[in-house]
């Protein structure tokens, strides 16, 4: 018997292993390839790329900013009315108090006891509420995000139209 006839038992016991090959190609063999492709036809989507206009969403976007801003001026006319209407506050309490304490002094010189300088339940006296500065912000946020979407849309714009202006006058 040979030594092949001891190896052998009968029967062939198979082995498979599984190997994971990836295969990829060098930047230059992409060029290549590319470049032994045929000639493809440019279709209206290459076209749409370069589409220099973008003014409707400029318009769009022109609009919703100036509306922001119309509605900031108004939450900003809340607070001048508000800080108004501190000043003018402040101004009769001071004036009440003045009054007061001249009303004092010749009730001390009469020889009667002077009148407490605050009065609780005189309305000059009660605080006057501060609008809330949440719209305030919410607005200012969202002219910002407008004023970033304008920005981000004509550097696009912008580049476009530099890229065209070298390919025409290529």
């Amino acid at each position: 018997m040979g030594l092949i006839d001891k190896l052998t038992l009968g029967y062939c016991v198979c082995w498979f292993i599984t190997l994971q090959v990836k295969v990829s190609n060098s930047a230059l063999i992409s060029a290549f390839m590319t470049e032994l492709e045929p000639d493809t036809p440019v279709t209206q989507r290459d076209y749409d790329r370069l589409q220099l206009s973008s003014s409707p969403f400029l318009e769009r976007n022109m609009e919703f900013l100036i509306e922001c801003m119309d509605d900031l001026s108004v939450e900003q006319q809340k607070f001048q009315f508000y800080y108004r209407s501190l000043t003018r506050q402040q101004a009769q309490q001071q004036s009440w108090l003045q009054k007061r304490r001249d009303e004092n002094k010749a009730r001390k010189a009469a020889g009667e006891e002077p009148l407490p300088e605050e009065d609780p339940s005189n309305p000059i006296f009660k605080p006057i509420p501060e609008p809330p500065r949440l719209e305030s912000f919410l607005i200012a946020n969202r002219i910002a995000n407008y004023c970033n979407q304008i920005n981000g849309v004509t550097g696009q714009s912008f580049s476009r139209l530099y890229l065209t202006k070298a390919l025409h006058d290529n």
